[in-house]
């Protein structure tokens, strides 16, 4: 190496030293800690005790363990293919030649924008089973039928649900950058596909949807992380007690109260890794399955 090549070196990690001190100090540190207390009993009052791998074994044993994680599943598979189909969706709709265009943008944008706790709070009062307004239209709509609205918050069986209804008030994200991916489609190519008699859903098939692919492939993944810890909504709405009977108990939520309510930070550990290997694993099965149908050329 030249003296210039070793001062040019030297340089170069001067002014990344900050950036690398951050990283060991905020990120590779926590990590190794965590997994070193994730085999400790420890409770943070405490010096940690080298235990093994019984926090992993008590996890397997834990009824509210497997109910935070069969929750936390049920969400993410519902609220995934909703969230997409609707910021697809609300993308195609806001990717015509309608005047005023900018403004409906912004307006089905804003939404995404709410902080979580405002929102949580202003969907419990919509979503009251005595007094909220959707169910107000419901029960108005549904009398002539003889059935009643459902209790939404209140019901062990539509609590989650409404917990998806709420998030799905936040794919504004998603749909920009739809909206972004199908204004960098050639029009060329819809033109071809109308002198050749194709249809509005042919086009949608054959054309909009491949080449939205790598974008569907992003939003997709980062919704899986996202999914796999949400916290905000069903904390707020469920005053951080997870009712009613631990319907809205996800997974974040209970390694929240292991952690700082019941100062078992080993265990919480030991649940923090766990949802981290489940996520990785999760994120890599949908690349192997989605890769063959990325389509990045035009």
């Amino acid at each position: 190496m030249t003296p210039r090549e070793r001062r040019n070196l030297r340089n170069g990690l001067i002014f990344i030293a900050p950036w690398i001190i951050g990283f060991l100090i905020f990120v590779a540190y926590p990590l190794v800690a965590s997994f070193f207390y994730s085999l400790c009993d420890y409770s943070v009052l405490r010096p940690p005790v080298y235990i093994g791998g019984l926090n992993y074994q008590e996890m397997a044993q834990d009824p509210v363990f497997w109910k935070s994680l069969g929750n936390t599943v049920y969400f993410t598979v519902l609220f995934l293919p909703l969230s997409t189909l609707v910021a697809i969706a609300l993308a195609l709709l806001l990717n015509t030649g309608v005047r005023g265009m900018a403004i409906y943008r912004t307006i089905f944008f804003l939404p995404s924008l709410t902080p979580l706790v405002a929102l949580g709070i202003l969907w419990m009062w919509m979503l009251n089973g005595e007094y909220g307004v959707i169910n107000h239209v419901l029960n108005t709509l549904l009398k002539p039928l003889g059935v009643q609205a459902p209790a939404w918050l209140q019901s062990i069986t539509w609590s989650k649900p409404a917990i998806v209804l709420m998030s799905l008030w936040g794919v504004g994200h998603a749909m920009v950058i739809y909206l972004a991916a199908l204004q960098d489609i050639p029009v060329q190519l819809y033109e071809a596909a109308e002198l050749d008699g194709a249809r509005a859903w042919s086009k949608i098939r054959h054309i909009t949807l491949p080449l939205l692919s790598p974008a569907i492939f992003f939003n997709v993944t980062m919704g899986i992380i996202t999914a796999m810890q949400v916290f905000a909504l069903p904390y707020v709405i469920s005053s951080g007690e997870g009712g009613p009977a631990r319907s809205t108990m996800f997974y974040s939520m209970y390694l929240y109260h292991t952690a700082f309510r019941y100062l078992r930070m080993g265990y919480a550990c030991a649940m923090a890794w766990f949802l981290f290997i489940v996520i990785i694993t999760l994120t890599l099965i949908f690349h192997r399955i989605s890769r063959r149908h990325l389509h990045y050329g035009q």
